[in-house]
């Protein structure tokens, strides 16, 4: 059984609040925190790029797990925002991390990405030993700081998490996991050559609002759990009234989803473990019940998973 060791993070330093966007994109800040309960997020400086925040996510998830580098068998980075086609980022974090050699591999899957990553992870520990996954995503590059793409640009921010899982040790036990995929949507949230990040907002939420209770639904059934009885669920940070949404279909408890996406807003591929790291830093380093990570983004992909106590 795949257990999870602990979670790491970085955020840049530069705080840009919702004042500073509006002024950006021609929109009002109260506007902005009603639309998505962001407030602020995280930009990363002119001289930084997605492998340094994955590097230094992955230095802080080592260093709270009391790990050392050298028992990392494999890495994978999940990324919709690496600078260039290829090589993607995993290269240059398993380098700068000492791991020449092991193997390092890019799931360029927005958002979804490092819930995918944890997956399948839980499937390579026996091959690998530990594996570290990594979630880096510098989104305030890619999106139009202008009118005309208001709606997306003030919902993004940049950051990294990283997650440790082994087959030995760790403070939650890795039950089950279900990945889904659907490219008959792949139009409605895409990133293309040249051009800044579009997102159909209204399909988006349409689709978000069926289909990730419903993966929910199907993994806690399978686990014969029920909503109420989910300690904490880990959501990808993507909008506060999606969150909302969520927990109403489920008819679960409101106050049991982790949120810190007023903070740091949008960050894709890292809001996962970024949540993750900050609720289990908060929690002391242990958990009492089970847990449910679950995330949606471009693809489409979406999927959820089931952890408990170790």
């Amino acid at each position: 059984m795949a257990r999870i060791q602990g979670f790491g993070s970085y955020l840049p330093s530069r705080v840009v609040d919702n004042a500073e966007i509006a002024l950006l994109c021609g929109a009002d800040p109260e506007w902005i925190r009603q639309q998505t309960g962001i407030e602020q997020r995280r930009w990363a400086a002119p001289e930084e790029r997605v492998a340094h925040l994955g590097v230094l996510a992955a230095r802080d998830c080592l260093a709270r797990c009391g790990a050392d580098v050298s028992e990392v068998g494999l890495i994978m980075v999940a990324s919709g925002s690496a600078e260039r086609r290829f090589p993607g980022p995993a290269a240059t974090i398993a380098a700068a991390l000492g791991l020449s050699g092991k193997p390092a591999i890019d799931l360029p899957i927005a958002s979804a990405g490092t819930l995918f990553g944890l997956s399948l992870a839980a499937d390579l520990v026996p091959h690998h030993g530990s594996v570290l996954v990594i979630g880096a995503e510098i989104m305030s590059r890619v999106i139009g700081l202008d009118q005309a793409n208001r709606d997306t640009a003030i919902l993004f921010g940049d950051g990294a998490g990283a997650c440790l899982v082994s087959s030995a040790t760790g403070f939650a036990e890795i039950r089950d996991s279900e990945l889904c995929s659907d490219g008959e949507f792949a139009e409605i949230l895409r990133l293309d050559v040249d051009a800044p990040l579009f997102m159909d907002g209204r399909s988006v939420i349409m689709q978000v609002s069926r289909k990730l209770p419903r993966v929910i639904q199907q993994l806690l059934e399978r686990n014969h759990r029920q909503p109420a009885e989910i300690d904490t669920f880990l959501l990808h940070q993507a909008n506060l009234n999606l969150i909302t949404r969520v927990a109403k279909a489920l008819k679960a408890d409101d106050a049991r989803f982790f949120r810190n996406l007023p903070k740091y807003g949008n960050t894709s591929s890292a809001s996962l473990f970024i949540a993750a790291a900050e609720w289990w830093q908060q929690a002391g380093g242990k958990i009492a019940g089970p847990v449910v990570l679950a995330a949606f983004g471009a693809g489409l992909n979406w999927g959820a998973m089931l952890i408990e106590p170790a």
